[in-house]
């Protein structure tokens, strides 16, 4: 159903409601909206080609340690903005989905001979998509939990739900391999490349991070968008015009799974292996650092969190002691969510405003 034709059945729900059915608004002329496509579509090719370009002006470590690790981040954190900025539903589970998916692509894939646990040694063309599947259901049970409780309460059972995990992986031995976890995890050698080298694996995780925005962009503007919007904002006004909140709910925590579960799988061969610090409540906490430092609103905002968060880690080091990181990460979150609750993209479009003409918002 396109979106013209939800907006029309809104407007007969809300008719039927008893409630004033919005005033249609007069269309734009076609220079217009050609006008709104390239205002849009122009940051976008410029953008997409820097990323292209990336590579072959960046040393292998800018082009693995920073440029990949920023796209897997940010797909990660893609997942939890889905649910956060446009669901109203900020969870801590999204790095247990990851895990979840990565464990099982290392259980049933490849892993290296000294790895004591489980391997079934299944090709790679099944075990990545059945590790997709498994992460996605996990998300989807996880989502028909966190749906009963809203705010703090959603926050504090998907941060149970991870915490029991990392205790299960960290004590099974015969699954995960207790807290030494699963060596030597890595991506198949296609069409001649090792996947695992820094170009070929940037451009892995970049295909799958513009599939992951430009998904995440369709969904929030299509009718399911919408109405998840709508549900954040006015959950009972909703559920009075005949939507299913919980269904809904469910149905953006399995989409933000698929997503997860890919960054999962990305992240295992990111590392070579997987470990129960993988999914640790310190992980589960980055992620969701991550998401509100570029800004929850908005797709692009995970990955310019995942930027900063990425630079910092990397060259944080240069100035204070390593175990000191948490401390400078948090003094930047905190700025950062004291002067712009929106994120960084919050912060520019403030300054934007100030810097724009006088008495335009």
């Amino acid at each position: 159903m396109s979106a013209a034709k939800w907006r029309h059945a809104m407007s007969g729900r809300t008719a039927d409601a008893g409630v004033p059915a919005p005033q249609a608004q007069p269309q734009r002329p076609a220079s217009t909206s050609r006008l709104i496509d390239g205002a849009f579509l122009w940051p976008h090719l410029v953008l997409l080609a820097a990323l292209l370009l990336y590579p072959w002006l960046a040393d292998p470590f800018f082009i693995f340690q920073i440029g990949a690790q920023t796209l897997v981040l940010g797909l990660l954190a893609l997942s939890l903005a889905l649910l956060g900025g446009y669901g109203g539903m900020v969870t801590l589970s999204q790095m247990t989905v990851a895990g979840i998916a990565g464990y099982a692509v290392a259980i049933i894939g490849t892993a290296g001979a000294t790895t004591q646990s489980i391997n079934l040694g299944w090709p790679w063309w099944l075990a990545i998509p059945l590790a997709v599947l498994i992460g996605t259901f996990a998300a989807t049970l996880i989502g028909m939990l966190a749906v009963r409780t809203e705010g703090i309460y959603t926050i504090m059972i998907t941060l149970a739900i991870g915490v029991a995990f990392y205790y299960l992986a960290q004590q099974n031995y015969l699954l995960f391999n207790g807290f030494q976890g699963i060596q030597q995890v890595l991506p198949p050698i296609l069409f001649g490349l090792d996947w695992r080298s820094p170009m070929p694996y940037y451009y892995l995780a970049l295909a799958l991070a513009i599939l992951g925005y430009a998904g995440v962009t369709y969904i929030v503007r299509a009718p399911f968008g919408m109405a998840l919007q709508g549900i954040r904002d006015n959950p009972r006004r909703m559920a009075a015009l005949g939507f299913d909140v919980n269904l809904h709910r469910v149905a953006a925590h399995a989409l933000g799974g698929v997503i997860a579960s890919a960054a999962g799988v990305l992240f295992i061969y990111y590392n070579g292996r997987i470990s129960s610090s993988t999914v640790s409540m310190g992980a589960m906490i980055n992620v969701l650092i991550i998401a509100v430092l570029g800004g929850l609103r908005h797709p692009i905002g995970p990955f310019i969190g995942a930027l900063v968060f990425v630079l910092l880690q990397n060259f944080a080091i240069d100035l204070i002691e390593r175990e000191r990181f948490n401390l400078v990460i948090g003094g930047v979150f905190l700025a950062i969510v004291l002067f712009s609750p929106d994120g960084l993209l919050g912060l520019w479009q403030r300054l934007r405003n100030i810097g724009g003409p006088r008495g335009k918002p």
